[in-house]
């Protein structure tokens, strides 16, 4: 199986490119801001398979940058869906827990009403709703809390605050499932290989890790793995005060996905130990 993914500097991208039978572009290659020209040289690239890991993730930048927001997020994934659909290619296309307004404690399940309570979020939307019009086999894995040994992550973050500072204040009410690239990397593969054969199952899927904890209560892991000793201050989300809204509730059902895919959702605390490790490893380079 050869899979074209899309994407190759990301997070999940990353991580996508070390799994066998992955095939990366980036934006050399294919510029997803010349969505007709990528759909154009897909018709080219012999694959059995796509998975869009590319993507406008810049949450706070999408309130001032809308526009180009939408074009990488929903126009781009819209017009490739649509060219692997007319090639008969499943495509997977990652998504946001952020199409959700976040109210309530409860996980929010595939089917649930969405509202997103951001530019970003309204973007992402807009891309499910592109790639699931698209016509074809597919699948949209809404994910939350990506972190991995590269890219801008909450757990790279607060490793070089915390060697700098003695106490950091935390948001704690904010509470979802942090997510490592690696394991969403090797979701969308099974999902893909998956949807060759049962195009049935194509649908919207969450993905998160477990258990569901808050930002401070994250921060506190990454400190006490990394053996950092940086106090954590609990905080109100109104004490941090952000361009874009965020969900107070990012908790996922990720039920389906089980039943479907047999995917349970991933220990973060094994997906964080990795990452220390392979942070470790680079820095002994």
């Amino acid at each position: 199986m050869t899979v074209l993914v899309l994407g190759r500097s990301g997070q999940v991208a990353r991580e996508l490119a070390a799994l066998p039978g992955m095939r990366c572009m980036g934006r050399d290659t294919m510029d997803l801001r010349d969505p007709q020209a990528c759909a154009a040289a897909l018709r080219d690239i012999p694959c059995t398979a796509v998975i869009n890991a590319a993507a406008w993730t810049a949450v706070d930048k999408a309130e001032s940058e809308e526009a180009e927001a939408h074009l990488l997020n929903a126009e781009a994934p819209g017009v490739m869906a649509r060219a692997a659909a007319e090639l008969g290619l499943p495509f997977v296309q990652i998504s946001t827990d952020y199409v959700f307004d976040g109210a309530g404690t409860e996980p929010h399940r595939p089917d649930d009403p969405v509202a997103p309570p951001n530019a970003y979020g309204r973007t992402k939307l807009a891309g499910e709703e592109a790639v699931a019009g698209a016509g074809g086999a597919h699948a949209i894995l809404r994910t939350s809390w990506v972190f991995s040994a590269h890219g801008a992550n909450f757990p790279r973050t607060m490793l070089r605050l915390g060697r700098e500072r003695d106490r950091l204040t935390i948001v704690a009410d904010q509470v979802g499932g942090p997510t490592f690239a690696g394991d969403i990397a090797r979701a969308c593969a099974a999902i893909a290989a998956q949807l060759q054969t049962r195009p049935e199952d194509s649908g919207i899927y969450h993905y998160s890790g477990a258990p569901d904890v808050s930002w401070a209560e994250f921060a506190r892991e990454i400190f006490a793995r990394a053996d950092i000793s940086c106090a954590v201050e609990d905080i109100p989300t109104s004490a941090y005060p952000t361009p874009a809204v965020r969900p107070l509730n990012s908790r996922l059902d990720c039920s389906a996905t089980k039943r479907i895919f047999g995917l349970d959702r991933p220990d973060w605390k094994a997906g964080l130990a990795t990452m220390l490790q392979q942070i470790a490893e680079e820095e002994s380079r």
